[in-house]
């Protein structure tokens, strides 16, 4: 038996020829796409398509409980090539990725849902699939969760009031699929921007201004005391000019960052013996060997910085000639999380939607302080934020890219949070 929630009820029953569902993480989405698909298909040479960002999200997200659900209305066995479902009245479901849209041109449609459309490319709607609506005069059902304010957030503003369209705005909350338990988990796992758009459904502008927008002097910089009961970390960046790593404490939920070294003009090796020179005074302090957890840019392992040694080949070296004074445990992965996945985890440590704040920098880290308070987004010719960061200025980035290894590793972002919580059936 299908049933659906009062939100999604209220988006399924609305008469409009367009619609727009923009809403929060585990809402429900991917079950009412399913529902709308077979009640757009339920009829003779009915089409209806199914269009995800790309063919592989299209497949793993939505085929295997699309089949189960239309198990009983087969005409045919599934297409697993094609993703492709007959159905015993005559009409078919089809299963697209957006990724090379230009596939798409040719069948007439008699619906289409756009997944996750803040993440397709906005031509794919306006040059191929409006087109083939338009003999059938069918219809297309837009769904997703914000991603700033990009053409997702330019469509959902133009089309408010306009004839045939109509769209729904719910939080994650209201679709009644995750526990306010695991809502709360969350506001002490995300800063407060990326808690909104991902569990509120709100649009936010995370790649407009300052990067590192959560940090505040008079809450994030303080002086940093050496605890000898807790492990040393040690956070390497590699680029040369300057060469930079953070040296800290992690206590519990806490980040504490003691110390940072910023070596103009150097390499591995030389940043090895700085750390050495910096450590000696907590050693002294410390019953040996110390722990040592070494966090870092994973593509280390890629770059030479000697005739035949890695980056992480040499510091791997460095810590085993001193096994005395360091128990050395390395926390690298074998890649880097991607960047807005690491700029995220820092926010959140800086302050998190709880208000709460968990980085704590001595105010001798000058360079990571310069960064956290100068680091922007980049933009084009016309002043228009882009989804990079800028690193015209080629003093930052770097000090805050290695306090970022170790956050992101140490405090990754729980993307599948409530994911249990949701029951297709």
């Amino acid at each position: 038996m299908i049933r659906l929630k009062p939100p999604q009820w209220k988006a399924f029953s609305s008469d409009s020829r367009f619609r727009i569902l923009v809403a929060g993480r585990r809402f429900g989405k991917t079950y009412l796409a399913m529902v709308e698909l077979c009640r757009s298909a339920w009829g003779r040479d009915k089409l209806a398509w199914y269009v995800a960002p790309s063919y592989k999200q299209a497949k793993r997200i939505v085929w295997k409980p699309l089949k189960q659900m239309t198990r009983p209305y087969w005409a045919s066995k599934p297409n697993e090539s094609d993703l492709r479902i007959e159905l015993v009245t005559g009409g078919a479901i089809c299963l697209r990725g957006a990724d090379n849209y230009d596939s798409l041109r040719g069948d007439g449609l008699d619906f289409v849902i756009l997944d996750e459309y803040a993440s397709i490319a906005q031509e794919a709607w306006t040059e191929v699939l409006r087109p083939a609506l338009a003999d059938k005069q069918g219809r297309a059902l837009f769904i997703g969760t914000p991603r700033g304010y990009n053409h997702f957030y330019d469509l959902y503003q133009a089309v408010q009031g306009q004839p045939h369209w109509s769209t729904f705005q719910f939080t994650t909350e209201e679709g009644g699929n995750v526990p306010k338990a695991e809502l709360e988990s969350a506001t002490h796992e995300l800063d407060e921007r990326t808690y909104r758009q991902e569990f509120q459904a709100s649009f936010e502008n995370l790649t407009s201004g300052i990067v590192y927008y959560a940090f505040d002097r008079a809450g994030n910089i303080g002086p940093v005391q050496y605890d000898r009961r807790l492990p040393l970390f040690w956070s390497l960046d590699f680029n040369i000019n300057p060469m930079c790593s953070v040296i800290g404490q992690r206590d519990g939920e806490w980040v504490h960052v003691l110390d940072e070294i910023a070596l103009p003009d150097s390499n591995t090796l030389a940043a090895c013996k700085e750390f050495l020179e910096r450590s000696k005074g907590w050693i002294a302090s410390s019953q040996l060997p110390i722990r040592l957890d070494v966090y870092g840019d994973a593509t280390g392992d890629a770059r030479r910085s000697s005739a035949s040694r890695t980056d992480w080949q040499l510091v791997r070296e460095f810590v085993s000639r001193y096994r005395d004074r360091y128990q050395t445990h390395f926390q690298v992965g074998s890649s880097n999380p991607p960047v807005r996945d690491r700029l995220n985890c820092m926010n959140a440590r800086l302050r998190n939607q709880a208000g709460f704040r968990r980085l704590l920098i001595d105010p001798r880290c000058k360079e990571l302080i310069q960064d956290l308070e100068r680091v922007h987004w980049k933009t084009d010719a016309s002043g228009n934020a882009l989804n990079d960061v800028d690193k015209s200025d080629p003093a930052r980035t770097h000090a805050s890219d290695a306090l970022g290894y170790m956050i992101a590793r140490a405090f990754p972002l729980q993307a599948d949070i409530g994911y249990r919580a949701e029951r297709l059936f």
